[in-house]
């Protein structure tokens, strides 16, 4: 159906592809795989035409429809929300706006004389739109954007009004509605709760669409795809099966390599000892001409290359008083809506809760208010004795300099701390070698979450508070990051859409929905973590049921 066939493609010295093939077939659900850098993002912009490639040929049908999402929210505009998902969601949504505004010329008096015109055209249009589902568009595009945590007044309101993450959704809600034959998702997920993923989740395992996709997100790609692609090096490497099944196969394919590796060398070692032990004896001059003949053909095998992201392991924190956060009777609000009317919870020395909640439940909020970035409207909220508070937010990312480079925020922060260490913790948080002489400036989303985390936990506090700590960060660091934190001996208090994460770290769960059915009024506590609430409540997400 569309593929890449002996596909190269250079960056200037570097070479991203060499000799690569790839095919998704009808109805396929397919999952992109391969380190930061790799060519991901290159691929899809090759598939849709946005970049040519150096070498090979790219193999798309002239009629096949294709969605495109990628990691770029566009303007805001005065445009409502539906206008904005329905004008971006291609050809139908060229027709939608085209009917509008041939109603609007059928009753405009100063275009009387152009009637006949109008009506001819409107015909044809209204007619191609019918056939087309575009009658179901409105409530189609509702559905969506419903699905994807916007509630009746967001979607009625202006662009405008949206940050970047909410433009995000309506960015992903235009190619859903396109029904497409292929779906091109580069990391779908990053911007997206709990909830929002689990109905994506549902959408996509629905759909008839070929898929080809990216994410962050292991759960998310283990309940879709039935096929992994891996850039290795250059090439495409096919998978089949979920995320699971391709790191059991690449974890064997790694021993197997090794183990090549590891019999060639020493073959190698073997036949180099014979030849310069006996190079000088005439006797033994045939056999000597002919092993260094036999060394001249062998193809030598390179050292298998690891990416291996080691758990940092970081000082023991001071031990805190045991009564770590209390919050009593707290109320706090926004305008007119109320987020908390009469709070009550504390949190105690050791426990790691996780905050749940739907959208507007006040899990950002309930972090703020613990870490002081707000005050409580009414009521009281106290920190215990002998607590130093670290506090994570996508705004902490604003801590970095620009002007320095990633080594230079380290040794700033830590004057005293020895080289070692310091390099040490850099490549924990997959800042190996030339790679923290990068400035600051030019690193990613994912590259400033990982320094901001790595300088927060070189001198860890006792009291983590983190909101959303696994946005933008690969699986390798994910798994790294829940490792780490798995040794950490403080209390912790955590917003996260990461399953992963979720499972990993929480011990107790605090459920603003109360459950499930909107906002509650009393919040449900779960002291079983994360596993023993989804058990306890029967679904993944406040509100999503399974």
């Amino acid at each position: 159906m569309i593929g890449l066939q002996g596909i190269s493609k250079h960056y200037g010295r570097q070479a991203l592809l060499a000799d690569a093939s790839l095919q998704l077939n009808p109805g396929e659900k397919v999952g992109l795989v391969g380190p930061n850098g790799s060519g991901k993002s290159t691929i899809f912009r090759l598939l849709v035409g946005d970049e040519e490639p150096d070498g090979g040929e790219v193999l798309v049908p002239k009629r096949l429809s294709i969605g495109y999402f990628r990691q770029d929210a566009g303007e805001g505009s005065e445009r409502s929300v539906l206008d904005e998902a329905i004008a971006g969601c291609g050809e139908l949504g060229a027709l939608h706006h085209e009917i509008e505004e041939l109603e609007h010329a059928m009753s405009d008096p100063d275009r009387a004389d152009e009637l006949d015109a109008i009506l001819a055209r409107f015909g044809e249009v209204q007619g191609d739109y019918q056939q087309r589902g575009g009658y179901e568009l409105d409530a189609r595009t509702r559905e969506v954007l419903h699905g994807l945590g916007f509630d009746d007044e967001r979607i009625d309101g202006p662009m405008s009004a949206l940050s970047g993450g909410w433009r995000m959704r309506v960015a992903i809600a235009q190619v859903l509605i396109q029904a497409p034959e292929v779906l091109l998702l580069d990391e779908p997920t990053n911007h997206l709760d709990l909830e929002s993923i689990l109905w994506l989740e549902g959408f996509l395992k629905a759909s008839p669409a070929a898929i080809l996709m990216t994410s962050h997100d292991r759960d998310f790609m283990d309940r879709i795809v039935t096929r992994i692609v891996e850039i290795d090096e250059g090439d495409l490497v096919s998978h089949t099966g979920d995320y699971a099944d391709y790191e059991r196969a690449r974890e064997v394919r790694a021993k197997q390599s090794e183990a090549a590796y590891t019999r060639q060398k020493a073959m190698l070692k073997k036949e180099e000892r014979f030849i310069e032990r006996f190079e000088k004896q005439a006797s033994k001059a045939a056999q000597v001409q002919s092993r260094v003949k036999k060394l001249d053909k062998i193809d030598k095998l390179e050292p298998p290359k690891k990416r291996v992201l080691v758990p940092f392991e970081f000082p023991t924190p001071p031990r805190s008083g045991n009564d770590v956060a209390t919050l009593k009777g707290v109320t706090k609000g926004y305008g007119d809506r109320a987020v908390y009317d009469g709070l009550d919870f504390e949190v105690k020395r050791g426990e790691r809760w996780c905050v749940m909640g739907v959208n507007g439940a006040g899990k950002t909020t309930l972090l703020k208010l613990v870490a002081g970035v707000l005050e409580p409207d009414a009521g009281e909220v106290r920190l215990g004795a002998s607590l130093k508070l670290g506090y994570f937010a996508q705004a902490a990312l604003e801590i970095l300099d620009p002007t320095l480079t990633v080594w230079e925020q380290i040794d700033h922060a830590f004057p005293t701390a020895t080289t070692p260490s310091k390099r040490s913790l850099l490549g924990c948080f997959d800042f190996p070698g030339d790679e923290i002489d990068k400035p600051i400036r030019v690193l990613s989303g994912g590259e400033r979450s990982r320094l901001v985390l790595a300088q927060m936990l070189f001198d860890p506090p006792n009291f983590l508070v983190l909101d959303e700590p696994t946005n933008h960060l690969d699986l390798a660091t994910k798994e790294m990051l829940v490792k780490t934190l798995a040794g950490f001996d403080g209390t912790m208090l955590f917003v996260s859409h990461d399953r992963t994460f979720l499972r990993g770290m929480a011990n107790r769960v605090l459920d603003l929905s109360g459950g499930g059915d909107d906002v509650a009024r009393k919040p449900l506590v779960c002291l079983d973590g994360y596993e023993g609430w989804v058990e306890r409540t029967g679904h993944e997400a406040p509100g999503v049921w399974r």
